[in-house]
């Protein structure tokens, strides 16, 4: 079955702001894992550590997700199973309250502080409203095909 993907070679996945049940990172996540599987992934990686945020924080097994991601549902589907299978069931509060977060998540340790400092330089050393991953990671996205910083 041919699913519909993005090709990621050709634009980024959505970005981790883009919210799908009030989560944020999914809607991205679910752009990667669908490239991934037709071969588009380009250099995005489905269950990355971001990715991992979201897995963790609802109780759900990445390879489960791409096994339902390879049956060609689209991201309603995607959400109904994800309710319906999650560990870990969130209230509407708990989601907001955990998107909010993750939309102001800074470095917060010497290890991740020198991984976006160095991401941070590569995309755009001369942005000083670059502060959040969010935010690091939609100006690489940019910049990646073509954006100017």
């Amino acid at each position: 079955m041919a699913i519909p993907a993005p090709d990621l070679t050709q634009r980024p996945p959505r970005s981790p702001r883009v919210r799908l049940g009030g989560y944020v990172i999914l809607p991205r996540m679910l752009d990667k894992g669908r490239a991934e599987i037709v071969g588009k992934s380009g250099e995005y990686h489905f269950n990355c550590p971001m990715d991992q945020h979201f897995v963790t924080f609802v109780g759900i097994e990445p390879t489960q997700l791409r096994e339902q991601l390879a049956q060609g549902k689209g991201d309603g589907e995607i959400l109904d199973w994800i309710e319906a299978h999650a560990r870990l069931k969130r209230s509407p509060w708990e989601i907001a309250t955990w998107a909010s977060w993750h939309c102001q998540r800074s470095p917060s340790d010497m290890e991740t502080r020198g991984f976006f400092n160095d991401y941070h330089s590569k995309a755009g050393p001369n942005r000083k409203d670059v502060a959040t991953w969010f935010d690091v990671l939609d100006l690489d996205d940019h910049v990646t095909f073509g954006g100017k910083a």
